[in-house]
């Protein structure tokens, strides 16, 4: 089942719906159209509090799209890479391929998201004064978005990581200290802090009866908390990775197998009983590529008997590589980007091993056990 879909593209960032979303703007159509503009505008005909409800859901999230874009731009202007932006349940999440470098790109990029809110914020309030004596509707709809983007912009200044305002504490508690992992650390106990609030508010407004409400903010605080913990367990990986070198996860006892085998024997001798994921694909003179075991996954099983490794390897002209003396952080952002399951280590022109998902997690693992 497909969870998220691409519904466009702008300034070059894709922007990707998560199924999610669709509960959540369902429930705020919901809300909107049930409960806060038949309170206001009791004199409205009901199709109109549904047609009005799903309008201002559509433009508040294109708000919270507004806001991750704010931070993407930034962050493209500072030279990182935005992979996408996706909507979901709890707002939307720029996926930018790398932390900030530096205390100061990550202050301008966190301040920048909240600072857009306000600015829509003001926009839409605007918009209610121009529009009220022209379409009461239109004018319900612009007072309500100034509203909801003020809430967003301020809870996202909330000083707890992975919020914007967490990460803007994070910034300057790395800029006096210098300690990027001491920072995370500091913010994502303030974070975790802030989410326990929440939860406990949950609570108690579930016991006075505001049941739905109760829940909603249990879950944002929940959100918080995981995220939180998250954001700084990614800290100590970055940290754990950056010393050690491809070289050092790779496997060197790499199986070649001929590019006309056919699948069905690929799968039978050598993927079944040697337990491999991966082959390097060769002739007496030439490397010609890889297939790896998520490429024989994509053909039907009833094509393993005629199909070949040919057809299905990635071939040598379109393979991501890495050298031996690369760290593991950028070992992990080739296999994260380009979204596949195992990269060559190339040196002089020649494949020296390959690393795969696999490797990393067992050596962080194998990290972890040891408590090193």
């Amino acid at each position: 089942m497909k969870l998220s879909w691409r519904i466009g593209r702008i300034f070059g960032i894709d922007i990707y719906i998560d199924a999610s979303w669709l509960v959540i703007f369902g429930l705020f159509t919901w809300i909107m159209s049930s409960y806060y503009f038949p309170s206001g505008y009791p004199h409205w005909p009901v199709w109109q509090y549904w047609v009005v409800g799903a309008s201002t859901s559509l433009l508040l999230f294109a708000s919270v799209l507004g806001h991750e874009l704010a931070h993407s731009l930034v962050a493209i202007r500072q030279g990182e890479k935005v992979r996408r932006i996706t909507l979901f349940i709890l707002g939307g999440v720029a996926q930018i391929t790398e932390e900030p470098k530096e205390a100061s790109k990550e202050f301008f990029m966190a301040l920048v998201g909240p600072l857009t809110s306000f600015a829509i914020a003001a926009v839409c309030y605007g918009l209610f004064f121009i529009l009220r004596p022209v379409s009461e509707p239109l004018a319900a709809m612009a007072r309500y978005l100034s509203f909801i983007n003020v809430f967003l912009g301020a809870f996202n200044l909330l000083p707890g990581f992975p919020m914007d305002g967490g990460r803007v504490l994070r910034s300057i508690i790395w800029k006096f200290t210098g300690n990027l992992q001491k920072s995370t650390r500091i913010a994502s106990a303030f974070g975790q802090g802030f989410a326990f609030v929440f939860i406990a508010l949950g609570f108690l407004m579930m016991f006075r009866g505001l049941f739905i409400n109760g829940i909603w903010i249990m879950m944002i605080g929940w959100f918080l908390y995981s995220a939180a913990g998250r954001g700084y367990h990614q800290i100590i990986v970055k940290e754990m990775l950056s010393h050690v070198r491809a070289q050092d996860l790779m496997e060197t006892d790499v199986q070649s197998v001929s590019e006309d085998l056919p699948i069905q024997k690929l799968v039978d001798e050598f993927i079944l009983k040697h337990r491999d994921h991966a082959f390097i694909v060769a002739d007496r003179k030439d490397i010609k590529g890889i297939i790896g075991l998520d490429d024989v996954k994509k053909i039907p099983r009833d094509q393993w008997p005629s199909a070949t490794v040919k057809e299905t390897m990635i071939p040598r002209k379109d393979l991501v590589t890495v050298s031996p003396d690369d760290d593991g952080n950028k070992v992990l952002a080739q296999l994260t980007n380009k979204r596949i399951h195992q990269v060559p280590v190339v040196k002089d022109g020649k494949i020296r091993g390959i690393v795969s998902r696999t490797d990393i997690l067992h050596f962080l693992q194998l990290r972890s056990d040891l408590g090193v």
